[in-house]
């Protein structure tokens, strides 16, 4: 298995893959400049990381010899998974998913409302919504999904 738990030297190629994630994925339907390409910034994301060992305890990554996506828990909550944009529809999100379920016990998501791609391949691999709606920031919609 490629999976293993992230070091301190991943740090920086997760925060790298966490904000292209982020800003190919969502900049498109919040469009905010001053957020996408101004607060969220790699170096911020990898002191994030840097600073709370708990994110670092709870991260997962990919790892062939290229570090191409990593997964983040936090109990039997799945919180990040994200894949390098190149190395997307290749199998790598479904494994990270997989270990997450089998060998980590994740049940439950939150996903964006508007993340249709997300939730569908959430939904291939056995979840569902449940029903359950959370206003992240007061304004952001996303909903619940278990398997």
């Amino acid at each position: 298995m490629n999976i293993r738990q992230a070091r301190t030297e991943d740090v920086s190629r997760i925060a790298e893959i966490f904000v292209t994630n982020y800003r190919n994925n969502f900049y498109p339907i919040f469009k905010s400049d001053e957020f996408y390409f101004g607060e969220l910034n790699v170096l911020d994301t990898a002191k994030e990381y840097l600073e709370n060992p708990e994110l670092l305890a709870n991260t997962y990554v990919y790892d062939d010899g290229v570090i191409r996506g990593f997964i983040r828990l936090h109990e039997d909550e799945i919180e990040k998974l994200h894949i390098e944009t190149h190395f997307q529809g290749r199998g790598i999100g479904a494994e990270l998913l997989k270990f997450a379920l089998e060998e980590k016990g994740a049940k439950w998501l939150w996903v964006l409302q508007q993340n249709e791609r997300g939730a569908a391949f959430y939904k291939r691999y056995g979840f569902d919504f449940t029903g359950e709606k959370f206003m992240e920031d007061g304004w952001i919609p996303l909903l619940k999904m278990s398997v």
